[in-house]
Protein backbone atom coordinates (compact mmCIF):
# COMPACT_ATOMS: atom_id res chain seq x y z
CA UNK A 1 0.00 0.00 0.00
CA UNK A 2 1.40 3.40 -0.96
CA UNK A 3 1.82 6.27 1.46
CA UNK A 4 -1.10 8.11 -0.20
CA UNK A 5 -3.35 5.04 0.12
CA UNK A 6 -2.40 4.61 3.80
CA UNK A 7 -3.19 8.28 4.40
CA UNK A 8 -6.55 7.97 2.69
CA UNK A 9 -7.38 4.81 4.63
CA UNK A 10 -6.37 6.47 7.91
CA UNK A 11 -8.45 9.54 7.14
CA UNK A 12 -11.57 7.48 6.46
CA UNK A 13 -10.95 5.26 9.51
CA UNK A 14 -10.72 8.42 11.62
CA UNK A 15 -13.98 9.78 10.23
CA UNK A 16 -15.76 6.50 10.95
CA UNK A 17 -14.30 6.43 14.47
CA UNK A 18 -15.66 9.95 15.06
CA UNK A 19 -19.08 8.90 13.76
CA UNK A 20 -19.11 5.88 16.08
CA UNK A 21 -18.26 8.01 19.07
CA UNK A 22 -20.89 10.62 18.12
CA UNK A 23 -23.53 7.88 17.84
CA UNK A 24 -22.58 6.65 21.32
CA UNK A 25 -23.11 10.11 22.82
CA UNK A 26 -26.36 10.64 20.88
CA UNK A 27 -27.73 7.29 22.14
CA UNK A 28 -27.07 8.52 25.67
CA UNK A 29 -29.12 11.67 25.10
CA UNK A 30 -26.38 14.18 24.33
CA UNK A 31 -26.99 16.81 21.65
CA UNK A 32 -24.62 17.34 18.74
CA UNK A 33 -22.90 20.77 18.69
CA UNK A 34 -20.00 20.52 16.22
CA UNK A 35 -17.81 18.14 14.24
CA UNK A 36 -14.16 19.01 13.65
CA UNK A 37 -14.48 22.51 15.08
CA UNK A 38 -11.47 24.49 13.92
CA UNK A 39 -10.10 27.39 15.92
CA UNK A 40 -6.97 29.44 15.35
CA UNK A 41 -4.83 27.02 17.43
CA UNK A 42 -6.23 23.66 16.35
CA UNK A 43 -9.23 21.40 16.00
CA UNK A 44 -11.59 19.50 18.30
CA UNK A 45 -12.99 16.29 16.81
CA UNK A 46 -16.45 16.43 18.41
CA UNK A 47 -18.38 18.84 20.57
CA UNK A 48 -21.55 17.66 22.28
CA UNK A 49 -23.98 19.21 24.76
CA UNK A 50 -25.60 17.70 27.81
CA UNK A 51 -27.94 20.27 29.32
CA UNK A 52 -25.84 23.37 29.98
CA UNK A 53 -22.56 21.43 29.77
CA UNK A 54 -20.35 21.51 26.67
CA UNK A 55 -18.28 18.35 26.12
CA UNK A 56 -15.14 18.48 23.98
CA UNK A 57 -14.13 15.05 22.69
CA UNK A 58 -10.80 13.99 21.23
CA UNK A 59 -11.14 10.75 19.27
CA UNK A 60 -8.15 8.45 18.79
CA UNK A 61 -8.32 5.37 16.58
CA UNK A 62 -5.79 2.55 16.32
CA UNK A 63 -5.58 -1.24 16.37
CA UNK A 64 -5.96 -1.28 20.16
CA UNK A 65 -7.18 1.21 22.73
CA UNK A 66 -3.70 1.27 24.29
CA UNK A 67 -2.10 2.19 20.95
CA UNK A 68 -4.74 4.85 20.42
CA UNK A 69 -3.97 6.32 23.86
CA UNK A 70 -0.27 6.54 22.96
CA UNK A 71 -1.19 8.86 20.10
CA UNK A 72 -2.45 11.61 22.42
CA UNK A 73 0.54 13.86 23.12
CA UNK A 74 0.93 16.79 25.52
CA UNK A 75 1.24 19.42 22.78
CA UNK A 76 -2.06 18.25 21.30
CA UNK A 77 -3.78 18.47 24.69
CA UNK A 78 -2.68 22.08 25.01
CA UNK A 79 -4.10 22.86 21.55
CA UNK A 80 -7.39 21.20 22.57
CA UNK A 81 -7.69 23.47 25.60
CA UNK A 82 -6.94 26.55 23.49
CA UNK A 83 -9.51 25.55 20.86
CA UNK A 84 -12.14 24.76 23.51
CA UNK A 85 -11.54 28.20 24.99
CA UNK A 86 -12.18 29.75 21.58
CA UNK A 87 -15.43 27.78 21.22
CA UNK A 88 -16.85 28.80 24.60
CA UNK A 89 -16.00 32.44 23.97
CA UNK A 90 -19.20 32.46 21.89
CA UNK A 91 -21.30 30.75 24.58
CA UNK A 92 -23.62 32.87 26.78
CA UNK A 93 -21.49 32.18 29.89
CA UNK A 94 -18.21 32.59 27.99
CA UNK A 95 -15.23 31.13 29.84
CA UNK A 96 -17.52 30.31 32.78
CA UNK A 97 -19.32 27.71 30.62
CA UNK A 98 -19.75 24.34 32.31
CA UNK A 99 -17.49 22.08 30.24
CA UNK A 100 -15.41 18.94 30.27
CA UNK A 101 -12.84 17.23 28.04
CA UNK A 102 -13.40 13.58 27.15
CA UNK A 103 -11.15 11.22 25.24
CA UNK A 104 -12.61 8.41 23.13
CA UNK A 105 -10.56 5.46 21.90
CA UNK A 106 -11.72 3.28 19.02
CA UNK A 107 -9.94 0.01 18.31
CA UNK A 108 -9.58 -1.93 15.07
CA UNK A 109 -12.84 -3.79 15.68
CA UNK A 110 -14.80 -0.55 16.19
CA UNK A 111 -15.12 -0.94 19.97
CA UNK A 112 -15.45 2.47 21.62
CA UNK A 113 -14.01 3.32 25.04
CA UNK A 114 -14.82 6.76 26.43
CA UNK A 115 -12.99 8.34 29.34
CA UNK A 116 -15.11 11.20 30.62
CA UNK A 117 -13.33 14.26 31.99
CA UNK A 118 -10.01 12.67 31.02
CA UNK A 119 -8.34 16.02 30.47
CA UNK A 120 -9.41 17.90 33.57
CA UNK A 121 -7.53 21.18 33.95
Amino acid sequence: MSRVERGRTGYHAGLEAERSVARDYLRRGYKFAAHRFRGSKGEVDLIMRNGDQVIFIEVKQSRTHARAAERLVHRQVLRLFDTASEFVANEPAGQDTNMRMDVAFVDGTGMVEIIENALAA
